[in-house]
């Protein structure tokens, strides 16, 4: 089979399924894994997939994130169960970083700890924040209209007036060579100096990120714990060999 073949037939069959393992390619096209590879990796090159663990899926935008409405119905069981199990780490007296995000906003309505200070990049949460009479601060800067996030430079100086016992960040991408990534620049670096001040950080990443990697690193695997529903089987080997999961 000639390679331009190849190249069609497994473009179609992405196109039908949004995502085909990697030896259900090799007995589709009667080759070898190491050919089917190499197709993986020129297709990938073109811009006309992306290679996941154990096969390849359609590409898309790393650079573009959902809005908080988007993200606020996409896989909600598992963001509670994240939450739930975030919220737990708190200690009485704590002072923390809560980073803006869709999981991390589930977190406040489980904190039981008393007398905890919260500072946040997020408007919604200060408004669930007060709602519960957590003392909280909201760092100025500039808004991202759709996340609801607060970010640039006047953030990073108005983090430099805090530190934290911890953070709790959310993630995009979870990948054991890339570590932790987001779409947006200004958000990663918003995280990174949250983790700089903090005593220990958490990571809020549910199962549909875990090998997945965006546009903006934030930090290695190492830096941070990282707070679960699930790990698939074939990640946990990579991603437990780099830092401390705590599933949900």
């Amino acid at each position: 089979m000639l390679t331009e073949e190849r190249y069609e037939i497994i473009i179609e069959r992405l196109q039908q399924r949004g995502i085909v393992k990697l030896q259900e390619l090799v007995e589709l096209l009667g080759t070898s894994e190491s050919t089917v590879r190499r197709d993986l990796v020129d297709l990938e090159e073109q811009g006309l997939l992306r290679r996941i663990h154990g096969g390849a899926a359609l590409p898309k935008d790393n650079r573009q994130e959902p809005g908080m409405n988007e993200k606020t119905f996409k896989n909600i069981q598992e963001k509670d169960l994240i939450a739930r199990r975030a919220a737990r780490q708190l200690r009485d007296g704590d002072c923390i970083f809560l980073d803006a995000g869709t999981t991390t906003l589930k977190m406040i309505s489980y904190i039981e700890a008393e007398q905890v200070t919260v500072v946040t990049n997020g408007l919604s949460h200060v408004e669930e924040l007060v709602g519960k009479n957590i003392r909280s601060y909201l760092l100025g800067g500039m808004m991202k209209m759709h996340t609801k996030a607060v970010i640039g430079s006047m953030a990073m100086q108005n983090m430099e007036q805090f530190r934290f016992d911890k953070c709790f960040l959310g993630a995009n991408g979870v990948d054991a060579q890339m570590g932790y990534t987001t779409p947006d620049p200004e958000e990663a670096l918003i995280k990174r100096r949250a983790k700089e001040l903090s005593g220990a950080a958490f990571v809020l990443a549910d199962s549909s990120k875990l090998g997945e990697v965006l546009f903006a690193r934030m930090f290695d695997l190492e830096d941070a714990y990282l707070i679960t529903d699930a790990v698939p089987d074939a990640l946990r080997e990579s991603l437990t060999h780099k830092t401390k999961i705590i599933e949900g």
